[in-house]
């Protein structure tokens, strides 16, 4: 939904110190309920990529998944978006260290305290996590950057760590491979494998 994307934008300003009239005049005229809050466009990636899989049009049901550009953010627009603001319900997903940010952001926009759910370490270790190495290593392959992985595996730096901890740190190597393996990843999810913090977020919406 073209305007659904216009609504984000438009409140991506707005947190950066914009004005809120154009936010405010999509948010009157659009069917917008839940803002979900997500530190990244990685996050955002894995989600739409999950809304997909099971048939759901986040934005036709009043959902704006909105990228933050970081946890610490949080506290800027969720006032905007919440009780005092535009007066959506707030949701969203954080990194463990993450979420005394999230906790107070949701504090002063009036939202409950654990209306977000917490990833172990990040999503993107959530994942690797529900398909195991083996499975991340074949996709890897099936995008044509096997070599790439191997490369990065030989460096000293990667010498001695848990495999686990390698994969998340070579998602992040090169600009867009998260974003990239945010949906890769969703994709080759079973049904029954949906890590707990994803799944918990879908239900709530």
């Amino acid at each position: 939904m073209t305007d659904m994307g216009a609504f984000r934008d438009a409140v991506t300003v707005w947190a950066a110190g914009g004005s809120g009239g154009p936010a405010q005049e999509l948010a009157a005229r659009l069917p917008v309920r839940v803002a979900v809050l997500l530190e990244g466009p990685s996050d955002v990636a894995a989600v739409e990529a999950l809304a997909e899989r099971r048939g759901r049009d986040l934005a036709a049901e009043g959902v704006c998944v909105l990228p933050i550009g970081g946890a610490m953010s949080v506290g800027r627009y969720a006032p905007l978006l919440g009780a005092p603001g535009l007066g959506l319900r707030l949701t969203g997903l954080c990194d463990e260290a993450e979420r005394p940010y999230y906790a107070r952001g949701f504090a002063r926009a009036g939202a409950p305290p654990h209306g977000f759910f917490v990833c172990a370490a990040d999503l993107e270790d959530e994942l690797i996590r529900a398909l195991g190495v083996p499975r991340v290593t074949e996709l890897v392959r099936a995008e044509g950057e096997l070599r790439a992985l191997e490369t990065f595996l030989r460096q000293p730096a990667q010498q001695g760590r848990p495999p686990q901890r390698q994969f998340r740190r070579f998602l992040g190597t090169k600009k867009g491979r998260k974003i990239h393996y945010g949906r890769v990843l969703v994709e080759a999810l079973d049904p029954d494998r949906v890590p707990p913090p994803l799944a918990d977020l879908f239900s709530a919406l």
